[in-house]
């Protein structure tokens, strides 16, 4: 008899055990699908090379306006993702590139709540203009964003050169 209740006891702390794992991986899985880190291959949509650089307005975060007009061209932008390996991967090399070129540089980053987007800013803001906003913001949706990272060059008249998950070869000129 001794036997028997220690079993079902043992039993009961497994279910207990199983059960505390299973919500603390329902609650990992609901965290990391609110970040829409799409950061694999894009799903069609995105900006094609010859397409017009598409109207959007938005704020920097300096507190200067941003837009397609003022953007101009030749120009690179770049969309970040806070929390994206991929986009942690890009950051340095997209920085640099900016350093080295003469054309406009216009850095997006977005987060979503609870993830602090600072650190980006603070790294991209020394090279380029950086808009900071919601995922899906006015600039992101104008250049139907729907991967990260995303890097577009836009030409001297005005349209996309290239864009890329990774860092395009071909100049914004």
């Amino acid at each position: 008899m001794p036997y028997l209740v220690a079993a079902v006891v043992l039993i009961g702390l497994l279910c207990m055990v199983n059960l505390l794992l299973t919500v603390g991986v329902i609650r990992r899985l609901r965290q990391q699908a609110g970040r829409q880190d799409l950061s694999g291959p894009p799903a069609g949509g995105e900006l094609a090379p010859g397409d017009d650089v598409p109207e959007f307005a938005a704020m920097t975060t300096d507190g200067e306006p941003i837009s397609g007009e003022l953007l101009g061209g030749p120009a690179m932008v770049g969309f970040f993702s806070v929390g994206c390996k991929p986009c942690e991967d890009l950051l340095p090399q997209f920085a640099e590139r900016a350093r080295r070129t003469p054309d406009a540089v216009l850095a997006v980053v977005t987060a979503v709540s609870g993830d602090d987007p600072t650190p980006y800013v603070e790294q991209l803001s020394q090279v380029a203009r950086v808009v900071a906003e919601d995922p899906q913001g006015p600039v992101q949706s104008a250049f139907k964003i729907v991967g990260y990272p995303t890097v577009v060059l836009i030409g001297a008249d005005g349209t996309v050169v290239d864009s890329d998950h990774a860092m395009p070869a071909a100049s914004g000129a």
